[in-house]
């Protein structure tokens, strides 16, 4: 939770339930639960009322930027959060995050300075100030399985149950939502500095798991815009297994 800055390659996967029951029973022995390895995690992402950030994102091919406030469990207006800048650029994510309270984050986007005043804080300043208004536009949560490799730098996060909800958007509210994917879907992600061991590349081919584009905040707008506007074309990735 400390860590502030992070940069590594982040490959995503979609598992059906008998993909992601193989999956966690060929981890047994090589990886740990984390100490936030069985958590609710809320994000809340802003972007301009024209969704100009997500639908750059979905036209992009090489470089890509978010901003959100996240939360692990439901917030209060005391505990911490933690607005992140995200950008993936040639299939390296670059993290920068810091840590801050609900209502110091809402000063923050109605243009009061109030993360403080070091490199990640004016990094954040300029993209809001670049992209102003930035608005609340998507809650998406999901219950995370965090492990880490001990003694190495591979760390991978198994999402189950992800859902979204484009009103009431507050960490501080329920953590309920639109599914994104159908019952006993799970999204895999791996984040690792380097090549994949030779381990989980065997895992991978074992159980015909296959490498996929799916973004949450990106998915979740394709359907609100299938939704609300029928006759607007919105690509994000292949057909995916989820409720429509």
């Amino acid at each position: 939770m400390a860590i502030s800055v992070m940069q590594r390659y982040e490959m995503k996967y979609l598992l059906n339930p008998w993909q992601t029951d193989l999956f966690r029973r060929r981890l047994e022995g090589r990886m740990r639960l984390d100490g936030y390895g069985l958590t609710s995690i809320a994000s809340l992402y802003y972007d301009t009322p024209s969704f100009r950030l997500i639908r750059a994102s979905l036209d992009a091919q090489e470089y890509k930027e978010k901003i959100r406030l996240r939360s692990y469990g439901p917030a209060t207006e005391q505990t911490p959060v933690f607005l992140e800048l995200k950008r993936k650029y040639e299939g390296v994510v670059y993290k920068r995050r810091v840590q801050s309270t609900v209502p110091d984050v809402s000063r923050f986007f109605a243009g009061i300075d109030t993360l403080g005043s070091g490199q990640i804080q004016k990094e954040l300043a300029c993209f809001r100030d670049h992209y102003r208004p930035l608005v609340p536009v998507c809650l998406v949560v999901y219950d995370r399985e965090a492990y880490f490799e001990p003694g190495g730098d591979l760390r991978l996060t198994i999402d189950r149950c992800p859902r979204y909800r484009m009103e009431d958007l507050t960490l501080t509210g329920s953590l309920d939502g639109k599914p994104l994917l159908d019952d006993g879907w799970s999204i895999l992600e791996i984040k690792v500095q380097g090549a994949l061991p030779l381990w989980l590349s065997s895992i991978l081919s074992a159980g015909e798991i296959f490498k996929s584009s799916f973004s949450k905040y990106g998915e979740a707008y394709r359907r609100e815009m299938i939704r609300t506007q029928p006759k607007t074309i919105v690509c994000a990735g292949p057909e995916l297994p989820g409720a429509a």
